[in-house]
């Protein structure tokens, strides 16, 4: 077992957390005059007035059948943006401890560590995009408390070396976090199933790639009980409005739907590595577990603004490390891929 104590930050280990209405009381009939709510009910139309559910209940038993893990295990916040904070704000003293992150990958772990004033190590995955696990380990130190790892990576888009993750997993005393935004569009089964050999391991998914819900900002977090109720402790009271929270208990019945959809956008991802293949610009195309591509093209910023002229926008990510001359492209529809060949095919003319 993992020994939080060691981990946590003083305060927060000492914190008291807030105490909602609804912490005190979670029945749904009778006359609600514990919270200050607006007893007249919303000025628009909707039963808008009352606090939603602080814990997401009903959401976290759906997902636990889904997701075959115990709703203790899960936590529910504002996108996966929040889970990422909290576990900073929670494990990682400002101006003396520090993360581990391998460039290139998703870019909320630098800004919420720079926010919160703690230092980041950065070791680089190598330039096939994999772990340079003997790096990593020589980089760690006593103040080290949290390893991101995104998987699938973000922007390359390929999953991380399975092998690598496991040894990082069973050597590291602090808290892993495994990114896993776009592991519904991959094989691979996710590390969820291995949160009962791990508990120094989080799991981050999200409801705004497969799902298709980015607008109302949902995401979740599984881990060992221990450091959901740390989570559950620090965050705010009504993290999760009760708009989105329907928004998703209706997408979790609609399973079926999201698995068809997915199905189109693995196949769409396909036809659209295969026509971009084609075109003598495109260097190489780097494999893909995601909906997107990352693609090495002779004057990225060139052909950039050439699809900008055109209304089309993808990701420059040339900035990057391992991604000179790369652009991202989201898997569109049918339509819009055929349209994005289509004028990629005209470019030079």
């Amino acid at each position: 077992m993992i020994n939080l104590d060691n981990l946590l930050r003083k305060n927060i280990r000492n914190l008291k957390p807030y105490s909602s209405a609804r912490d005190e009381y979670t029945g749904n009939i009778g006359i609600f005059l514990d919270a200050n709510e607006n007893s007249f009910g919303s000025i628009p139309e909707g039963n808008l007035n009352r606090y939603p559910d602080p814990h997401q209940s009903e959401i976290k038993n759906i997902l636990s059948k889904i997701k075959k893990t115990n709703s203790e295990n899960i936590f529910i916040g504002n996108g996966s943006d929040e889970a990422i904070d909290l576990l900073i704000r929670a494990f990682c003293e400002p101006g003396k401890d520090s993360i581990l992150i391998m460039p290139p990958t998703y870019g909320m772990y630098q800004v919420a560590a720079d926010i919160n004033d703690i230092k980041i190590i950065e070791v680089p995955l190598s330039k096939e995009f994999q772990i340079m696990t003997n790096d990593v380990m020589a980089q760690l130190n006593e103040n080290t408390k949290i390893i991101f790892v995104c998987s699938p990576n973000n922007p390359s888009g390929n999953l991380l070396d399975k092998k690598s993750i496991n040894l990082i997993l069973k050597s590291f005393g602090g808290i892993v976090v495994i990114d896993e935004a776009y592991i519904d569009f991959s094989d691979e089964e996710s590390w969820i199933n291995e949160l009962s050999n791990f508990h120094n391991l989080v799991v981050l998914q999200t409801f705004s790639k497969a799902w298709g819900l980015a607008n109302i900002r949902v995401g979740m977090a599984f881990t060992d009980e221990q450091i959901i109720s740390v989570l559950n402790k620090i965050k705010y009271p009504y993290n999760v409005n009760g708009v989105s929270q329907q928004i998703i208990i209706d997408a979790l019945e609609c399973k079926i739907k999201k698995d068809i959809v997915v199905k189109k956008i693995i196949s769409e991802r396909d036809k659209l590595t295969k026509e971009l293949s084609k075109l003598a610009f495109v260097e190489k195309l780097f494999p893909s577990d995601s909906n997107f591509i990352l693609a090495n093209v002779k004057n990225a910023n060139e052909i950039y603004n050439y699809l900008l002229n055109n209304k089309i926008i993808v990701r420059n990510r040339s900035n990057m490390i391992h991604c000179n001359e790369c652009l991202r492209f989201t898997v569109g529809t049918e339509e819009e891929n055929i349209r994005l060949i289509d004028i990629l095919s005209k470019y030079g003319e």
